[in-house]
């Protein structure tokens, strides 16, 4: 929201920030899913196991994660700007020392640090909601939200390259493009409006650094995050891991997997930003139920597990073979990542709307826990996979979690309803 005494910024200002803020999101989401494919690679030359390759995968998406709050409150006091240019720079660093890790112990340390161009995300958010009004950030942090597409540039690249040169190749260029990113977007864009009116003194100075905090208390932070636990971080779990996926369970060789993982990542970062305008349009909340509900069909059919079972007719003995194929289960994992695509526009929808003031904060800590599902899912895959010997075994847990989502939602929009019947208003829950 624009702050008081201060000048609303111009469209052109707005939407060059936009779109900027968009391309070196999608470039840093390249970056931070780049182990979708040279893992599969890492994986062969170490003799890894399930568990290693699920921690592997899943090491630079935590980093993404827990960085995601702090670089918020950075952005919140010194701006954009400044913060997204930095995180890619570093970011880069990291990936340059990966193409050199020779060990195990040494690729998880630089995965770390590749993990840095994931904490970009909230440094997005919180630089982009500033350039606009209330009625459109819903629209605006959809558009910025289609910077996902960064899983399926990878998907669609990498593969390519580390086929011809190796996946130490891949590391290097994706470093070498996120510094040219880095210096475009410093010199292409412009401090945030309330960075200016603070310099300019039209703008009270930032809060303390822990009151930046405060809105963490209300539970209902932490239902959103639950959310988004499962709208992003399964998305970027399965953006992950579906390549190993359709290997191990279909047969597909690299190439052909990073093309048919892109089909899921396409429409789960495209339609985000559709997902934001509906819902400015519809509300955030329908959003959100329509989400769950398919979500749940979408991963109770990709949870049945492969199998013959002899069912008791009432002519005897009935046969009965049940196997998701590859056609059924790229079309309903086209329609998940649709669905998900919509619920992560509407969750950032709530944010602006309920805490204007501190997007930063809690935009990070939404995005933190979104975040950590990209991580702790993948290693829950591997070793769920190890435990119990069943591909599908992944999507039984998605769909525990999408279940429990849906039902708090529930549980808490009708508590707030007979709040509000009873005169007592919407209080945060």
């Amino acid at each position: 929201m624009t702050a008081p005494h201060q000048a609303a910024p111009g469209k052109d200002e707005a939407t060059r920030a936009l779109a900027m803020s968009t391309i070196a999101f999608t470039i840093c989401f390249a970056v931070w899913t780049i182990f979708s494919i040279i893992a599969v690679r890492i994986k062969d030359e170490l003799g890894l196991s399930e568990t290693q390759f699920g921690l592997l995968v899943g090491t630079p998406i935590l980093t993404g994660s827990l960085v995601r709050v702090a670089l918020g409150v950075w952005t919140d006091r010194y701006g954009g700007r400044l913060v997204y240019t930095a995180t890619m720079l570093a970011a880069a660093i990291a990936t340059v020392l990966l193409a050199f890790a020779q060990t195990y112990p040494q690729m998880l340390a630089a995965a770390l640090g590749v993990g840095l161009a994931g904490g970009a995300f909230a440094v997005g958010v919180a630089y982009v909601a500033r350039f606009y009004p209330a009625e459109r950030q819903g629209t605006a942090l959809g558009i910025f939200g289609v910077g996902n597409v960064g899983a399926a540039v990878t998907k669609f690249v990498a593969p390519l390259i580390l086929i011809a040169w190796g996946w130490q190749a891949v590391a290097l260029i994706w470093a070498a493009v996120l510094v040219v990113m880095a210096l475009v977007f410093w010199f292409t864009t412009e401090d945030d409006p309330v960075i200016k009116a603070r310099r300019a003194g039209l703008a009270p100075a930032p809060k303390s650094f822990w009151s930046e905090f405060a809105p963490l208390k209300n539970v209902q932070v932490w239902r959103f995050a639950l959310y988004y636990f499962f709208v992003f971080g399964a998305f970027v779990a399965l953006a992950l891991w579906l390549p190993r996926y359709l290997i191990g369970v279909y047969g597909f060789d690299i190439k052909t997997a990073g093309i048919v993982g892109a089909a899921y990542s396409i429409p789960a970062s495209i339609f985000r930003a559709y997902g934001g305008a509906l819902s400015d349009r519809i509300g955030a909340r329908a959003v959100m139920y329509r989400t769950f509900a398919v979500s749940a069909l979408a991963t109770l059919v990709l949870s049945l597990p492969t199998g013959d079972y002899v069912l008791r007719g009432i002519n005897g003995p009935v046969a009965l073979h049940v196997e998701v194929g590859p056609v059924l289960f790229i079309a309903v994992a086209f329609v998940l990542g649709f669905v998900m695509s919509l619920g992560k526009a509407a969750v950032y929808k709530h944010i602006p709307v309920y805490y204007p003031q501190n997007v930063g904060a809690v935009g990070g800590l939404v995005g933190m826990i979104g975040g950590l599902g990209g991580f702790v899912l993948p290693i829950a895959f591997g070793a769920l996979n190890d435990l119990t010997g069943l591909w599908s075994s992944c999507f039984m847990l998605l769909f525990a979690i999408v279940a429990v989502s849906f039902v708090w939602m529930h549980v808490a929009i009708r508590r707030m309803e007979r709040r509000a019947a009873g005169g007592l208003g919407y209080a945060a829950q």
